[in-house]
């Protein structure tokens, strides 16, 4: 029999144990010797006070009760870890280099340090948590009453108030003690720690220990703790509500990163941000090991114990029930574990909020001089917190007289979640938008803990104790749709879902609102910037404007704050770094915004903004805000980036339309040019010859009139004109079907239709028949062809005769167009790099240069030459060098004329 003498001489004995880990930790902390104290696997432990006496007890009552449905409390902080590190990775970057002290401190930093958001969060919280201490009480106290029950001894009703005042004075003396001892929030509480990982261990052997006996001291192992569960009647009506589950993964999942104990052990107490990478894994490990009985002790005791019996406390009394009262002690131990955790580090959180948010401020407000008054602000943070403590406890322990200490430990624990989790859309959006404000943060936080307190939290104290009978029943005035649990007409819902839903959806909606009709004022979008560019972010941005305080008073700020020692050391570094002698450094913008991180930590980040800006007149915008600012400018590109890429795409279609446009124009130009051309050059001959065959038909009829009134003598003068008329008719006939030949071959050549006939050949012989040929007849000067025989001796594989083709055209135009009196033409050959070049230089004027890109066009004839021509030839030309495998160029800078034909050699020829 365990009397509850002894029970109180084993909690104090393990208070003891707990006071000397703590002061080992701090001990070794101060001496330097923290390598075990940054191990991951103690930021892991740390992590286990998510684990509370709602664990502990609560889980196998909510089994017994609801059956697996207490999974979602444990699968919620399991999909975070696993699922959303990339999420906790941002998050705890920010809390480091923002110097972050609570989530209250997060969400006012990141919406501007503004305090009021602050200071709605804190009211939040400190509600919040409220019923989370009551439910550790709770537990603790009715453990104790188990064992009341098996010692005659104990006294009776009175046990359970007087328990439950003696823990909650007792949690606060040690969290006062151990909590408070540094000012600097952001300070590893390594004493507060150690304890917590110790207490990780303790409570997760005791489950571990229950559970064994359990299932291989009752049932038999394995097997027969599957037989009972199969067998169990209670169990067999457990059914699964999907909607229920899937909210009540989503409410712990949501809880686990927004209680204020878990941000403590999360971000504040992380000593390096790899141990998050092991906690990744290791914490879910965790979870699965303290819920690995929960259900065979729950089967059980529903089967051993008498109808009635209170199964948050199977954990105590199963044991109990058997003998095992040294079991039964420690899983007291345990769950006392449990609740101790959860609410020291719960209570230290809680007073950080409360003494940087609420405490402060006022203090800043109703203090003359403000911020260069004398006076020790240190003491006064480290006594707002120390009441601070003491005022979160005393919360909790009134929460557990009013509410009458007899809801289910589950029940109070879900309450709890859905409270503090209204601050999960202004957290979330915070991270990822840079549109969120501070007023629709203000307005989701203030519509959805209004919307919770009225559904859920003053219902849970029962009818007429907060809210009238009535009103919970027929609704405010008589109108039923306003009914706490039936809010808007939504009826049939989980009291509990019910709030989640209507409290989350109409602030998450406000938040949204709020934020897209609003517009952040300059340092919150500073802060909104460095918060959503977190891992990419050098630092924090600054904001200061240098020279306009004294370094001594900022001196004497910092002491009163930080300490004298602390103040000095990091003046000094400053002024080292400034390259001082003395150790007052100048008041630059990137000192003050040191300075303002290094206060953050012990009184807050809007605390240390309201009390620099006291002091240094103000802030402005630097280059480097502006460019911090400039980065914000993503946040509307990424709104207008599909209007933009369609306005982009619209504006390349119409320049491409353009485009065509003008190739259409030009090509009706050039139709219309061609059609011109054509017909002048079909015209010209068709009318010579219609003139002068008519002149003939004439000629003949008179001639024959003639012949028979004059003789001989007029006949042989007709003979002769006819001969001339007929030959000038000649002439053009000819002209006409050169024409329609050079555009039957240019249509040839361009449409690809040409064959080849390649033959072997030598250069100078393709040149002697152009030469020969080009030279023969007409009426123009004689031309003298200059030429090097030897250097024309090249073989070639090639289509000569088209060869010859473009050579002939090439001297025709020196002998048609060349203005000398006595034209020259020069042609050059050689033989460099597999091709051969063939120059025709001549010594006229030369081509014009706006002119020269224009001579191998169709229809192009440069200047008025009497010679005429379609102005086809170059055209043709160039056509039979690119099918031929080379190119036609004119080369200017030669003084005359000159076009260059380039022409692969014989083996390149014959190759291809």
């Amino acid at each position: 029999m365990v009397s509850l003498n002894l029970l109180a001489a084993i909690c104090l004995g393990y208070v003891v144990f707990l006071f000397a880990v703590a002061f080992a930790a701090e001990r070794a902390a101060a001496a330097g010797r923290t390598a075990w104290l940054r191990s991951p696997w103690v930021y892991t432990l740390s992590l286990s006070i998510y684990c509370t006496a709602w664990t502990f007890y609560g889980a196998v009552g909510y089994a017994a009760r609801s059956g697996l449905e207490f999974l979602t409390i444990y699968l919620g902080p399991t999909l975070v870890m696993v699922g959303w590190w990339w999420g906790l990775n941002r998050l705890v970057h920010i809390g480091r280099t923002q110097r972050i002290t609570s989530i209250a401190d997060l969400i006012s930093s990141r919406y501007g340090k503004s305090n009021l958001l602050a200071a709605a969060v804190t009211v939040l919280a400190v509600v919040g948590t409220t019923p989370y201490i009551a439910l550790q009480l709770q537990s603790v106290t009715l453990s104790v009453a188990a064992f009341a029950q098996t010692d005659p001894a104990a006294p009776a009703p009175a046990a359970p108030s007087v328990t439950a005042t003696w823990v909650a004075v007792g949690l606060a003396v040690f969290t006062v003690i151990f909590g408070t001892r540094n000012l600097d929030a952001n300070e590893r509480h390594h004493g507060v720690v150690m304890a917590i990982a110790v207490e990780a261990v303790v409570k997760l052997f005791a489950l571990l220990a229950v559970g064994a006996f359990v299932v291989w001291g009752l049932a038999g192992g394995a097997g027969g703790i599957v037989e009972r569960i199969q067998a169990s009647p209670e169990l067999a009506a457990w059914r699964i509500d999907g909607a229920r589950w899937a909210g009540l993964t989503f409410l712990a999942a949501a809880a686990f990163l927004c209680l204020p104990r878990m941000f403590q052990v999360m971000v504040v107490e992380l000593e390096d941000e790899r141990h998050l990478r092991t906690a990744s894994w290791a914490f879910p490990l965790y979870v699965f090991l303290i819920s690995l009985f929960v259900v065979p002790i729950a089967v059980v005791g529903l089967e051993a114990l008498p109808a009635g019996a209170n199964p948050d406390l199977f954990v105590l009394t199963v044991p109990l029930a058997f003998g095992q009262e040294a079991l039964a002690l420690l899983a007291f131990l345990g769950g006392f574990s449990a609740a101790t955790s959860m609410v020291i580090v719960a209570a230290i959180a809680l007073s950080t909020m409360v003494s940087n948010h609420i405490v402060m401020p006022i203090w800043l407000r109703l203090g003359r001089g403000g911020a260069t008054v004398s006076g020790d602000v240190r003491h006064v943070v480290l006594l707002a917190r120390r009441l601070s403590i003491a005022g979160v406890v005393f919360l909790g322990y009134l929460y557990y007289r009013l509410s009458g200490g007899g809801a289910a430990l589950a029940a109070i624990g879900l309450i709890a979640f859905a409270g503090i989790v209204q601050v999960l859309p202004a957290m979330i959006g915070g991270l990822f938008w840079r549109g969120a404000t501070r007023m629709g943060a203000l307005a989701g936080i203030a519509a959805g803990f209004a919307l919770w307190l009225y559904t859920l939290f003053l219902p849970s104290f029962g009818a007429d104790v907060v809210l009238p009978a009535a009103l919970m029943a027929e609704g405010p005035f008589g109108i039923a749709w306003l009914r706490p649990y039936g809010l808007f007409g939504i009826e049939g819902l989980d009291p509990l879902i019910h709030s989640v839903l209507w409290s989350l959806s109409i602030n998450t909606v406000l938040f949204l609102a709020v934020s897209l009709a609003s517009f952040p004022g300059p340092l919150e979008r500073l802060q909104g910037a460095q918060f959503v560019s977190a891992l990419g972010a050098p630092g924090g941005a600054r904001s200061w404007q240098g020279g306009a305080v004294q370094s001594e008073d900022l001196m004497m700020m910092a002491q009163r704050i930080l300490g004298p020692a602390e103040a000095q050391a990091l003046f000094r570094r400053e002024a080292a770094r400034q390259g001082l002698d003395g150790y007052l450094p100048e008041a630059t913008p990137e000192f003050l915004d040191a300075l303002e991180r290094e206060l953050a930590g012990s009184i807050g980040a809007a605390a240390a903004h309201a009390m620099i800006a006291q002091m240094a007149g103000g802030t402005e915008v630097s280059v480097q805000d502006l460019l911090a600012v400039a980065d914000e400018t993503a946040q509307m590109m990424e709104y207008s980036a599909r209007l933009e890429a369609q306005q982009a795409e619209l504006t390349r279609t119409a320049r491409q339309l353009r485009a065509a446009n003008e190739k259409l124009t030009q090509l009706s130009v050039q139709k219309d040019a061609f059609l011109s051309q054509i017909s002048h050059e079909l015209r010209t001959p068709m009318t010579s010859i219609r003139a002068f065959s008519e002149i003939l038909r004439d000629m003949g009829e008179d001639g024959a009139q003639a012949g028979a009134e004059n003789g001989a003598q007029d006949g042989a003068q007709d003979g002769a004109a006819q001969a001339r008329y007929a030959g000038i008719i000649h002439d053009e006939a000819i002209r006409l079907t050169r024409l329609l030949d050079d555009l039957l071959d240019l249509s040839v050549l361009e449409n690809g239709q040409v064959s080849l006939n390649i033959r072997d050949g030598t250069l100078g012989d393709v040149i002697d028949h152009a030469v020969a040929t080009a030279a023969a007849g007409g009426e123009r000067p004689a031309l003298t062809v200059r030429r090097d025989p030897a250097s024309e001796r090249v073989p070639l594989s090639t289509d000569l005769d088209r060869l010859s083709q473009v050579f002939i055209n090439l001297v025709s135009n020196v002998r048609k167009y060349c203005e000398a009196e006595a034209p020259e033409l020069t042609i050059r050959t050689g033989v460099a790099g597999g091709w051969v070049t063939v120059d025709f230089i001549d010594n006229g004027r030369g081509i014009p240069t706006d002119q020269q890109e224009l001579v191998f066009e169709k229809f192009a004839r440069i200047g008025e030459q009497g010679a005429g021509g379609a102005g086809l030839g170059l055209a043709i030309c160039r056509e039979i060098m690119a099918r031929l495998g080379g190119t036609i160029a004119y080369l200017p800078g030669q003084g005359g004329a000159a076009f260059r034909v380039r022409l692969p050699a014989a083996v390149a020829l014959a190759a291809q």
